[in-house]
């Protein structure tokens, strides 16, 4: 193959020149780039002066969509004549008042005029009188072909499509009409029929009267459906080393189940917390299949069987640590994951593996875990060790674990040493009802907890060498918790409330695992990690009840970086023996949070009114 002679010595010059870039002969090309866009901007020039008279929403999109200001600077050799400004003035009443219809303003009054500037340059005014604005007067939105009744769900007992579309119509009587709220509302109503069992659905014609007298906008709408489809049967792609009938039980929808948009997202959901998925896809073929059984295409991306992870890091309750993390997939071949990880640091060492089995036809679980811990906080070292069976079940929105536990905790510290142990069964249940389980800023998560067991346990004080104190029996341990996210305006509220007791005849009978204290980075901030609780002997145990609170309000730092927040807040609360000798104390502080794909990064600095003391706190994710 011959090359062109020329092409091949422009490329070796242009080989040569970019090696020498850096020599003082040639320069540096980001310079001179940088130089030649400076000289380009610098030969732009203003022709005119060109300035809008009206409110600041209106001022604001004239100025960002006339031809006027686009054309208001240009190059020299670009510059435009006068007959051809005189064009532009011209027309633009014209093309303002077409931009002031999208607002709703249909009665505008747009002059402008030019005069002299004090620089010598023409100066072009342009003063709008809005005029009253268009508002919807009615709403007529009707189907050109009946609809199907829909299944009502626990989310919504609804059973007439078009009634739940009339209902859930955004663009209400009374509202500004806006030609981006109109398209809007349009795009939604279509994309929740589609959704639901009518992926081809359209509309058949859309019509906007407007009555610029009578100030008002008439909306008429009419849709068609198109055929109702049915799901038909499942193609799995992608298994190799996994079981595809556990692929298959995790659906929740059958062959002939009406065509759900949210049950395939739930099933995909389903498919990527697993634990066996670094991606999955599910998608019904509404092109090649017939409706009445569109086929469902699952498309997954497996994970390795063996994976280790090795990390450092740092928290504000345990200080620096060490860890690793180990997955291995498919146990001896059988269908369970084992989780097993070890952490090391001065405050915190642990070591534990948690085996969960592959789900079940009805999504539930089987698990089996063991940890060994030691954790030193608040002067004191607890050593701590579990042992637990049962089944764990997750449908989306809610999360329900229920096993038997074999428990053994001893804390020691100056003033005493506390050892228990307890065979307990429990249950918990988590509701979650957010727009984001990662960042949430919508909605409400609750957690319940309940647990029943028999305990002993034998305390032992300095104060009192050689006595020993013993106590046995039975104890029942009930929590509670409730996290909620609501914007208002710009900023961000949140907030945490949660409560528990343990009802038995003495805390020592209970392993302190299921005791309760309060302090650190996820409780009352301003507070050392577990430093808020009953007092014996000078040194701080497990409380029998608590209580705690928080109240947080996020905000953008600037615009342009929505996910860089500032925050203030307040926490109060407390651990105690009996709810009379509960004395909740606060803590107030500010932060700089950061929603990242891991979830909620969190720097806060907190003051603990009743140490009089400013902590630094540093955490990750929301607890749920």
């Amino acid at each position: 193959m011959r090359l062109p002679w020329r092409a091949v010595a422009s490329m070796f010059l242009a080989i040569a020149l970019g090696g020498c870039a850096n020599l003082p002969f040639f320069g540096n090309r980001d310079d001179a780039a940088k130089t030649a866009a400076a000289a380009a901007e610098e030969e732009k020039v203003a022709l005119y002066e060109f300035d809008v008279e009206a409110d600041a929403p209106l001022k604001q999109l004239l100025q960002d969509n006339l031809d006027l200001p686009r054309f208001q600077k240009a190059a020299k050799s670009d510059a435009i004549s006068g007959p051809e400004l005189g064009r532009l003035v011209a027309a633009a009443p014209a093309q303002a008042k077409s931009l002031l219809e999208t607002e709703g303003y249909f009665d505008a009054e747009v002059t402008v005029g030019q005069t002299a500037g004090a620089n010598g340059l023409p100066r072009i005014v342009m003063k709008v009188v809005p005029g009253p604005r268009v508002t919807i007067g009615s709403v007529k939105l009707d189907a050109a072909s009946p609809l199907a009744a829909r299944t009502p769900t626990r989310g919504d007992s609804r059973t007439d499509r078009l009634q739940r579309m009339r209902e859930d119509w955004s663009l209400k009587p009374g509202q500004p009409f806006r030609q981006s709220a109109w398209s809007s509302a349009k795009t939604a109503a279509l994309g929740e029929l589609r959704a639901d069992g009518y992926p081809k659905a359209d509309w058949q014609s859309t019509k906007a009267r407007i009555d610029a007298t009578a100030e008002s906008a008439a909306l008429e709408l009419s849709v068609e459906g198109g055929a109702l489809y049915r799901l038909g049967p499942t193609r799995v792609e992608g298994i190799q080393r996994y079981d595809e009938a556990s692929v298959r039980r995790m659906s929740t929808f059958q062959p002939g189940s009406v065509y759900s948009e949210k049950a395939l997202l739930d099933y995909q959901e389903r498919l990527l917390k697993v634990g066996l998925f670094e991606g999955a896809s599910v998608e019904v073929d509404v092109e090649n299949g017939p409706p009445e059984a569109a086929p469902v295409i699952v498309k997954l991306k497996e994970l390795p069987q063996q994976q280790a992870t090795f990390g450092l890091g740092f928290s504000a309750n345990t200080g620096p640590r060490a860890s690793v993390d180990h997955y291995d997939r498919k146990v001896f071949g059988w269908p369970y994951i084992a989780h097993s990880t070890l952490t090391f640091g001065p405050n915190l060492k642990s070591i534990g593996t948690e085996l969960n089995s592959y789900p079940f036809e009805d999504l539930k679980r089987n698990l089996f875990a063991v940890n060994i811990e030691q954790l030193k906080a608040s002067g004191e070292t607890r050593n701590s060790a579990t042992l637990r069976a049962g089944r764990s079940q997750d449908t989306g929105d809610y999360q329900r674990q229920y096993y038997g536990e074999l428990s053994h905790t001893k804390v020691s510290n100056a003033e005493l040493e506390t050892t228990s142990s307890a065979v307990a069964g429990h249950y918990q249940w988590l509701r979650r009802s957010v727009d984001n389980v990662l960042l949430p800023t919508v909605g409400t998560v609750l957690a319940l907890q309940g647990a029943a067991g028999y305990g002993s346990g034998l305390e032992t004080r300095s104060d009192l060498p050689g006595q020993e104190e013993r106590a046995k029996g039975p104890f029942v341990r009930a929590y509670a918790r409730l996290n909620a996210f609501k914007p208002v305006g710009t900023w961000a509220l949140n907030g945490r409330l949660e409560l528990g007791q343990v009802f038995t005849a003495s805390r020592i009978s209970v392993p302190d695992l299921l005791l309760f204290r309060a302090g650190g980075d996820n409780s009352v901030r301003g507070y050392g990690y577990r430093t808020l609780g009953p007092t014996v002997n000078g040194a701080v145990v497990g409380g029998r009840v608590t209580l705690t609170g928080s109240v947080e309000a996020e905000h953008p730092f600037v615009r342009s970086v929505p996910a860089l927040l500032g925050a203030v807040f307040v926490d109060a609360g407390d651990a105690a023996d009996k709810w009379g000798e509960l004395k909740p104390v606060f803590g107030y502080g500010v932060g700089v949070h950061f929603r990242s794909p891991v979830g909620l990064l969190r720097l806060d600095l907190a003051y603990g009114q009743a140490v009089q003391q400013v902590r630094l706190h540093l955490s990750v994710g929301v607890q749920f």
